[in-house]
């Protein structure tokens, strides 16, 4: 797999019946490694290890309803509440981030309602806070750590 715009992590692999796979701290899974979930397993230890949030309150791959819809969430980091804190999209390395992009983290949010956006495919990442009250994400440099004092409007 490529590097991608992540520190470097140590992963667990194994390889059965020439397909590999990597394991999901979160899930406590072995699951096949895709472009897609290289991306989300950098993401889950950036959370882990950079920020600070411990595994109880990230969640990965949950299913959800939009406009009556199945879709497939790729991460959320909850409050201590279980309010969402942080809605992640993780795109393959080789997808561009394109306004379609937005426009799919949106509709998830009208539904999940984070009080921040995370979008990336492992080489370009976008932060966002939402402002509900205004109807617009606010674009950050990064996300707040575990434990900061953030003021959400």
């Amino acid at each position: 797999m490529q590097q991608l715009n992540f520190p470097t992590y140590d992963f667990r692999f194994k390889n059965s019946e020439n397909k590999i796979s990597i394991f999901d701290p979160i899930r406590k899974k072995f699951v096949i490694l895709t472009p897609e979930e290289w991306v989300r397993q950098h993401v889950v230890q950036f959370f882990l290890q950079q920020k600070k949030y411990p595994h109880s309150l990230i969640n990965v791959e949950k299913l959800l309803k939009v406009n009556d819809l199945t879709k497939r969430y790729d991460a959320v980091v909850f409050h201590n509440n279980g309010h969402i804190n942080i809605l992640v999209e993780c795109k393959a390395p080789e997808v561009r981030i394109t306004q379609n992009t937005f426009d799919q983290i949106a509709r998830y949010n009208m539904v999940m309602k984070a009080d921040y956006l995370m979008v990336t495919n492992g080489h370009n990442h976008y932060f966002c806070r939402m402002d509900f009250e205004n109807g617009r994400y606010v674009f950050l440099k990064d996300l707040p750590d575990f434990g900061a004092k953030t003021h959400i409007i």
